[in-house]
């Protein structure tokens, strides 16, 4: 028979949350190396909070909201807020009960920055890595390292001269017309008054100069995990100069290190081999003479790590289109590389049962 349209309106349930999440959801292995992770970072969680006084969002559940903010695309912390109030997946990844309240949008973003000062988001990238199970899924050979340019939370119209009034326009208003032609603006004399951190940077000839910071990626080959990210300032030598630091950090003598052409230059490839590290850079050979020649080209392996190294792209796909970095949502550079590092962890996290899962 047809059951009726009515509502109950119960006061009490007696099902457990655990139980309304299903055994095989993905968030549940997501939420065992989370929760591991989460653990061994308690001492540092500790020397950030008073011992006295009024208790505040546990930095644990704050942590794994943050990261539902990434799996699920939510943008405002307000939007997030509002899943966690209704939504029980949302609830029981954070570890929230049915019948906890849910936090105000500018404390949980007042008790986040808190987090900020311990640099808890590259602790927590590290300790997702240093799993056991984790570990054995990592080469420690073969690495491509890339970067990508991640548009600032400014206008344009914020981007005026350091030294004088900004020009003024008629019509004025909140949102005021402002006629950019025929005006040099550099980087030298101009800066963004939303984001004094953001660059203007183009990407290439016939592309339009936007405010961005610099995002980079370090990815071990085997798996396609990321092993290191960093953000710097969006300029032309940006790339090779954060590809180095991360290769002095993770890289032992006798790797090997893709990159695409924009890192064939003399000294990149210098500095690679003083490393001890071959530099399996593509060669750029259009207008001058490349710095790759054959006694790298002539190897196999060469072959092997073009192909390997565009994969670095999958990840930077997924952390600007689900992840929402393609144009941040925060302003400062060390706001932006806090979020840039967990995306890069919630990547991770997204991978790595599915790998575990693969291999039985």
């Amino acid at each position: 028979m047809r059951g009726r349209d009515e509502r109950s309106e119960g006061l009490f349930s007696y099902i457990r949350l655990e139980d309304r999440i299903p055994a095989d959801h993905p968030l549940r292995a997501i939420r065992e190396l989370v929760d591991a992770a989460l653990k061994d970072l308690s001492r540092n969680f500790g020397k950030l909070y008073a011992r006295d006084g009024r208790p505040s969002i546990p930095p644990e559940q704050l942590l794994r909201a943050l990261l539902l903010q990434a799996f699920y695309t939510v943008r405002p912390e307000r939007q997030l807020m509002e899943q966690l109030n209704y939504n029980l997946l949302f609830r029981w990844f954070a570890g929230l009960s049915a019948d906890d309240p849910v936090w105000d949008a500018t404390v949980f973003c007042k008790n986040r920055n808190r987090l900020l000062d311990g640099d808890i988001a590259a602790k927590f990238f590290v300790s997702v890595l240093g799993r056991p199970e984790v570990c054995q899924l990592l080469s420690s050979e073969h690495f491509p390292v890339d970067g990508t340019l991640i548009e600032a939370w400014a206008s344009m119209k914020s981007f005026v001269p350091k030294d004088g009034p900004p020009p003024s326009e008629p019509g004025g208003g909140r949102n005021a017309e402002r006629d950019f032609h025929g005006e040099k603006r550099r980087n030298e004399t101009h800066a963004s008054t939303t984001d004094p951190d953001a660059r203007l940077f183009r990407k290439g000839a016939g592309r339009e100069a936007k405010l961005c910071h610099m995002g980079h990626l370090m990815m071990e080959n085997r798996n396609g995990l990321i092993v290191d990210a960093q953000l710097s300032e969006a300029n032309g030598t940006a790339e090779r100069v954060t590809a180095l630091a991360m290769i002095r950090d993770n890289a032992k003598p006798g790797s090997t290190v893709g990159a695409d052409k924009n890192y064939d230059t003399a000294e990149f490839v210098a500095k690679c081999r003083k490393h001890g590290c071959t530099p399996h850079v593509s060669q750029n050979d259009t207008n001058r003479r490349s710095a790759i020649d054959g006694r790298t080209t002539r190897h196999p392996g060469y072959e092997i790590s073009q192909i390997k190294r565009k994969r670095i792209e999958e990840p930077f796909g997924w952390m600007k289109t689900v992840g929402g970095l393609r144009k941040t949502r925060h302003r400062g550079r060390d706001l932006v590389e806090w979020f840039f590092v967990l995306t890069a962890a919630a990547y991770n996290l997204i991978r790595i049962p599915k790998i575990l899962a693969a291999m039985g």
